[in-house]
């Protein structure tokens, strides 16, 4: 009963979020270069883009008319990519962010981290970092393509935990090939310092599309429930499942507060092309204008109704879904341009797995009553 209540409380919260609307992050897809070529990029990067890094004052002039309506510091410029330690003018970019108040962090494979550029980004205003990685590492390297990632990423981390002033998280993309491994992992990152861990799965988009490895089946996908409710418990690191979806029963179970996709309420990109949309990895059909003909914070105020008012999403499964209230349709992410259904739901595949486990208890206790003695 008491969980019912919080949700209705969350429930009028998001739509009163919703009408406000307050921008608090704001993705820079600064470059779509990468020095990896990760089997689940949702971007498809690659080493030579074929779109060029946009110009930093580009970015800049679309933003700074946020100064008049926002308060200094109240938005965080999160900047992304590709790979964004592939721009040289990185730590640059930042200082100048800083100095019109905007707080700023990256997004990193940290395959190109080093004492130098760590250093530098530090000099430069850095608040915040997350750093990707998924296992040990072959896992890491497998997931990544590439057979000393997990060595780099490792440097990258030892000289970020060492840092104070820098708040940071590890992001691990839980796959069929990793998932085993989670206990031992958890502890190895507890061992390096790590105070912040999110656990994503894969979603079915970008180059993982038609990649069946990388999806977890409904008992792994409980298995990671399960894991995250149960390791929550243990102080010494926070770890919470990532914003990515609705989980029913785990709600509150395995991060702070329940499901909210804030795409479009809270948080807004601008990608490599000057598009204007909100979190980088959502279909490019749900782009709301382009900041080369557009006024970004006109675009913000006055545009993003498909995510401000997501009764379009009762479609598909969703339309008969008795979690329908509380999912709202689940994450922007996992609608394309059709429209017509969700990619993947989460929480059905969990609701599936639930009752198919209950079914065979109760077959189990059935054959156990009708043996003979």
């Amino acid at each position: 009963m008491l969980n019912k209540i919080s949700q209705y409380f969350q429930n009028r919260f998001r739509i009163n979020e919703t009408q406000i609307h307050e921008l608090n992050y704001l993705f820079w897809e600064c470059t779509q270069r990468c020095n990896l070529r990760c089997l689940h990029c949702g971007s498809d990067c690659i080493s030579d883009s074929k779109n060029k890094d946009m110009p930093f004052e580009d970015f800049l002039n679309a933003i700074l008319p946020l100064k008049d309506s926002y308060k200094p510091n109240s938005i965080t410029v999160v900047i992304t990519g590709g790979e964004p330690l592939l721009r040289d003018d990185l730590p640059q970019c930042g200082r100048i962010l800083r100095e019109n108040g905007f707080r700023w962090g990256i997004v990193t494979n940290g395959f190109a981290y080093n004492s130098t550029i760590h250093a530098k980004l530090l000099s430069a205003g850095m608040g915040a970092i997350t750093l990707s990685l998924d296992g040990f590492e072959d896992s890491h390297n497998w997931l990544r393509s590439n057979n000393t990632s997990f060595k780099n990423a490792l440097q990258a981390l030892d000289l970020i935990a060492s840092t104070n002033r820098l708040f940071y998280d590890v992001v691990t993309c839980v796959n069929s090939k990793n998932i085993s491994e989670l206990p031992d992992f958890k502890d190895f990152l507890i061992s390096k310092k790590v105070k912040a861990w999110r656990l994503f799965t894969i979603a079915p988009i970008g180059r993982a599309a038609n990649n069946h490895d990388l999806q977890l089946t409904n008992q792994q996908l409980t298995q990671l429930m399960d894991f995250i409710a149960q390791s929550r418990s243990d102080k010494r690191m926070d770890i919470k499942f990532s914003c990515e979806s609705y989980v029913g029963k785990y709600e509150m179970k395995v991060r702070d507060s329940f499901f909210f996709c804030r795409a479009g309420i809270n948080i807004a990109s601008v990608l490599i092309d000057g598009s204007i949309s909100a979190c980088p990895n959502i279909n490019r059909h749900f782009v709301q204008g382009n900041i080369y003909n557009d006024n970004f914070l006109d675009v913000w105020e006055n545009r993003f109704e498909i995510m401000r008012n997501r009764n379009w999403t009762k479609t598909g499964i969703c339309l008969l879904c008795n979690d329908y209230k509380n999912c709202n349709g689940g994450a922007m992410h996992l609608w394309n341009e059709k429209q017509d259904c969700i990619t993947t739901c989460i929480n059905d595949k969990i609701k599936n797995q639930l009752q198919a486990t209950t079914v065979n208890s109760q077959y189990d206790s059935s054959l156990k009553s009708n043996a003979v003695p």
